[in-house]
């Protein structure tokens, strides 16, 4: 994957922190506490604008997931 230079679109910054979290989305996954959601955050670190990116999942990790809750 290429990687591009950051720039905020808010105050033109070009400097960020990556992140990433979970979440859980829809009814069965809220019932069993499983957060299936995944999403990758870019925060500019002057402004703290942060956009999200969803990543793929992976049923291997949800499995997993879901065990160990």
């Amino acid at each position: 994957m290429e990687r591009q230079q950051y720039v905020c679109p808010k105050c033109g910054n070009t400097h960020y922190e990556s992140d990433q979290f979970q979440a859980t989305g829809g009814n069965f996954a809220k019932v069993f506490d499983v957060q299936n959601k995944k999403f990758t955050t870019v925060s500019c670190t002057r402004c703290g604008y942060t956009e999200l990116y969803k990543r793929a999942n992976s049923d291997a990790w949800d499995i997993i997931d879901f065990l160990i809750n």
